[in-house]
């Protein structure tokens, strides 16, 4: 080989990054896909949207990756939110910025993401290589030599392995990379789902299946302490819980679960009104409507939905007069708006998760260039890694950032 030969193992996001940038580098780049075409996910990824960064400045950005958000620093500091900004535009994609700090396609189509992605490195000359199953990554001298796949052994100076998770397993997140690097001397830390919905014990009544709270506030109680509390939306599920909030807690709720611990969610329903303020407004409708039934006055309180499992777990009777409801009741209602407990039995399968938490050691992993501290020649990128994110455009700023790093290390002389 007269140039430099880097193989890409995965399309997602890293692998797509890391691939044209190891082209920019100066390389000559072979991405391998396992799958009919790469970037499945990213056509799934935000409800077909594809929620691609955030606006939140680095240090906030970190703190959504919890204890091992620091490994990104290096990252983020050559290739961050504002650069993956314009990189979509200099490549002919508008992106704009929605609540939360979110960036969309302009488009609202995630598939424009990821034709974007593919015409620019075919611009670079990058050869793609679909329905390539990597078996073994090949060493010589604890250096990169080469890979073996189903369409034959692939010499090449460097790999960077962007091969994702175990999540969404359709889209070829089958936990790959934790089979490739482990035979090398790598640790794995134990892979377990992450941003994914949590199972009601019992369930939840049918008629609340497809219902979404907004403005409300959601707190997480492992073995009765208090853990987390979020401001945001709750979506009510066949069999549980899911949303944003529910999403971003479930990291903490599933290696409590996984641990045997207890734990519970309260849900502030009016979140936006203090226990005063919220028994003043009980005061006021009950006296104003005092005629009408218990019922009818709740409506201007919940969701409809709602209405019968607050009358059954407050044992209020529904045909009651709002004036005849005492002091007592009008407590007891209170306390089932600012704090309506669910016990979480289980977490869905990692299958279902957004991403997967665990992975790749960190520690293993050198921030400053994404190159395995094992062994040479092998770079390591995105959701392969130990690394999770909040929901929020988060995880694939990261998948971006380091397969940027990655490329341009592993591709460069």
């Amino acid at each position: 080989m007269t140039k430099k030969r880097v193989v890409i193992i995965g399309g997602g996001a890293a692998g797509l990054m890391a691939a044209g940038q190891a082209a920019i580098a100066g390389a000559e780049v072979v991405l391998l896909e396992k799958m009919k075409r790469p970037g499945r996910k990213i056509c799934i990824s935000g409800k077909g949207r594809c929620n691609v960064t955030n606006s939140a400045p680095i240090e906030e950005f970190i703190e959504h990756f919890g204890k091992n958000g620091r490994f990104l620093r290096q990252a983020f500091s050559y290739f961050f939110s504002r650069e993956l900004i314009h990189f979509f535009e200099n490549n002919g994609l508008k992106v704009t910025l929605e609540r939360g700090g979110r960036y969309f396609p302009k488009s609202g189509k995630a598939p424009d993401i990821l034709k974007t992605l593919l015409q620019w490195i075919s611009r670079l000359d990058v050869t793609i290589r679909d329905n390539c199953q990597v078996s073994s990554i090949l060493l010589k001298n604890d250096t990169i030599s080469g890979v073996a796949t189903s369409q034959g052994i692939i010499h090449c100076n460097a790999v960077i392995l962007a091969s994702g998770g175990a999540s969404y397993p359709a889209t070829g997140s089958t936990g790959d990379g934790y089979r490739l690097t482990e035979p090398l001397g790598h640790t794995i830390v134990p892979i377990r789902p992450a941003l994914v919905p949590l199972e009601v014990r019992g369930g939840v009544p049918s008629e609340l299946a497809g219902l979404e709270l907004r403005n409300i506030a959601v707190r997480l109680f492992i073995e009765g302490k208090k853990r987390r509390q979020l401001f945001g939306e709750l979506h009510f599920l066949r069999y549980g819980v899911g949303g944003p909030t529910i999403l971003t807690l479930s990291g903490d709720a599933v290696d409590a679960l996984q641990a045997g611990k207890s734990v519970i969610l309260a849900v502030d329903l009016k979140a936006a009104l203090s226990e005063q303020k919220l028994d003043a407004r009980l005061i006021r409708d009950f006296e104003k409507r005092h005629k009408e039934d218990l019922a009818g006055v709740l409506r201007g309180l919940l969701p409809a939905a709602l209405i019968p499992l607050c009358l059954e777990q407050t044992d209020l009777p529904p045909d009651r007069r709002a004036g005849e409801i005492s002091k007592k009741e009008r407590k007891k209602l209170l306390h089932w708006l600012k704090e309506l407990r669910f016990e979480i039995s289980r977490h869905r399968p990692l299958k279902e998760a957004i991403v997967t938490a665990g992975g790749v050691s960190l520690k293993e992993v050198d921030p400053r260039t994404m190159e395995s501290k094992i062994i040479s020649g092998l770079y390591l990128a995105g959701e392969v890694l130990d690394l999770n994110g909040n929901t929020g455009g988060y995880n694939l700023q990261a998948a971006f950032s380091t397969g940027w790093l990655a490329g341009r290390n592993a591709g460069s002389s």
